[in-house]
């Protein structure tokens, strides 16, 4: 239906099934005159429009043939445009379209036939079968298009959802890394700055009584910072290189999980915070998502803690099973975050994005008696489920 040059194709295939019925005409049983000749002329032209409107087509053609079959000439010669004709109508449309037509034609014909002779019109009967045949032929061609149809659409559709699968998952890993570098700088970056400020306070305040070993303790720190931060990086940025290690979550170990906690609050301690860490693991394994999402918001809450509220402040961190899911709270006695107009940062949101890309919750803010509180509610997995059971 949709090929180029159609209607040309279609005026050559009439003009090639005209010259097949006056052959079929002119050496058959029975020559017709010119009136004939001139009917079967008529009744090839229509299908120059076949494609365009095959009903019509053959509404067209009915009248002629029928004038054509009652002057009672050769009965073979307009079977080539006729099964050209109904096979148009069956390949494009309905079956039950196809068995009206088809049953209206062979109603015309035998009526007329019938009514001229008895032995034609059993002789036109016999030869129905082929029209009944080319009608069944076409309703297959038809089905067989629908099917090759609907296979290429399954596969463009499976194409695309493959498309969007990847580009989600770019998007997924490109937001993970975003979550892991924000965390990872602004942990360690805080932690620098608050040690250095101590290192400077000591030369600064009594310079006469100078503290070589709090000094070089601070300093040790940064080091030790430093170290971790730049072995976390390496881990992260590895990821961008192995492009072609699919599936992988990390390059060069594994996750951070609640076994890595103390090093937090030991890193939050030597910035000058109190911290008070009570860690009750679930029984069974727990999944690796679900572990790095309670260390990734337990590290931006210690990061929050110590950059709003300074050295000194009392942090506490709660993690624990319950009703199905690890539940993760940190509050400290600050004042949160300060609104001297200074744009928020993502620490909250990617704090959320990491509970969510768990399936659970979590909220931040004020507590009511001062301070800030976070609280997270991260669900086991199913195989973790199953375990604790």
């Amino acid at each position: 239906m949709h090929a180029p040059h159609k209607t040309r194709t279609d005026a050559l295939i009439a003009v090639g099934a005209g010259a097949l019925s006056a052959a079929l005409a002119l050496f058959g049983g029975r020559t017709p005159d010119a009136l004939g000749l001139l009917l079967l002329a008529a009744g090839v032209l229509p299908l120059v429009w076949r494609r365009r409107a095959p009903v019509l087509v053959v509404a067209a053609m009915v009248p002629l043939l029928a004038l054509y079959h009652g002057l009672d000439y050769d009965h073979t010669a307009p079977m080539p445009q006729t099964w050209i004709a109904l096979y148009t109508v069956a390949v494009t449309g309905r079956p039950l379209r196809t068995l009206f037509t088809g049953i209206g034609v062979l109603a015309v014909m035998m009526t007329v036939v019938v009514g001229i002779s008895t032995h034609d019109g059993l002789e036109l009967l016999r030869i129905s079968g082929w029209i009944v045949a080319v009608l069944f032929c076409g309703v297959d061609v038809r089905i067989y298009r629908q099917y090759v149809a609907s296979m290429l659409d399954r596969a463009e559709r499976a194409e695309r959802t493959r498309e969007e699968e990847a580009r989600r998952r770019v998007a997924e890993e490109r937001l993970r890394i975003a979550r892991d570098l924000h965390d990872l700088l602004a942990h360690s970056i805080t932690l620098i700055g608050v040690q250095t400020s101590v290192a400077s306070h000591i030369l600064t305040v009594d310079p006469d009584r100078l503290d070589r070993k709090a000094i070089a303790a601070s300093l040790d720190d940064i080091a030790g910072t430093c170290r971790e931060a730049r072995a976390e990086l390496r881990t992260t940025l590895q990821v961008l290189r192995d492009t072609g290690q699919a599936g992988r979550d990390d390059a060069d170990g594994p996750l951070p999980d609640l076994a890595a906690l103390p090093g937090l609050v030991r890193a939050a301690e030597a910035a000058g915070a109190r911290v008070d860490l009570r860690v009750r693991p679930p029984h069974g394994r727990l999944a690796p998502a679900t572990g790095a999402a309670a260390y990734r918001i337990v590290q931006e809450s210690l990061t929050n803690a110590v950059r709003h509220a300074g050295s000194g402040v009392r942090v506490g961190v709660v993690v624990e099973p319950t009703a199905g899911a690890l539940r993760v709270t940190v509050t400290d006695d600050g004042t949160g975050p300060a609104g001297d107009g200074s744009p928020p940062g993502f620490g909250i949101l990617g704090m959320r994005e990491r509970a969510r890309s768990t399936g659970g919750t979590l909220d931040a803010g004020p507590r009511p008696g001062g301070g800030f509180e976070v609280s997270a509610l991260l669900p086991f997995q199913k195989q973790e489920s199953e375990t604790l059971s």
